[in-house]
């Protein structure tokens, strides 16, 4: 094969992988966003159904050493924190996302400072969320939240 028709190929080769693989990153960056502030949102409202929904049915959570399937979360864990988040606004700092193919890690952490249940409390906790684009969207994987005093 002659060297021009080689490298000719070897382009059309790498254009085609490129564009195979390549969604369109700014787009996916913002549905990933969407879809937490969609289930971060819903805990200030307590729409159980808009969190839900931006769930994947065999998600984990972890949080405090702890494991929860979605149907824990749901049951257990989202009704505590809609309670909490009802008394209190966190400031969060911007979303770090990070897209491989159809996986996003995004993480983030967020500052409470104020009452809740006539307590003070002043705290932050650092978010983990993994994330797989599905037919329909982005959707949570798993969420690792940890918290410690804040000291600042």
């Amino acid at each position: 094969m002659p060297r021009t028709v080689t490298i000719a190929l070897a382009i059309s080769l790498l254009w085609l992988s490129a564009c195979a693989s390549g969604r369109d990153t700014a787009t996916d960056e913002a549905g990933v966003k969407a879809t937490l502030e969609a289930f971060y949102g819903s805990m200030k409202t307590g729409d159980t159904a808009t969190a839900m929904a931006q769930i994947a049915q065999d998600a984990m959570f972890v949080e405090s050493g702890r494991l929860e399937t979605r149907e824990q979360y749901e049951k257990n864990h989202f009704p505590n924190d809609f309670a909490f988040e009802k008394q209190i606004t966190g400031k969060r700092t911007p979303w770090r996302v990070t897209i491989n193919g159809d996986t996003a890690w995004v993480i983030a952490s967020t500052t409470y400072k104020g009452p809740v249940d006539g307590d003070e409390v002043n705290f932050v906790s650092s978010q983990l969320a993994v994330l797989t684009h599905e037919m329909d969207g982005w959707r949570i994987r798993s969420i690792h939240w940890s918290s410690r005093p804040n000291l600042d």
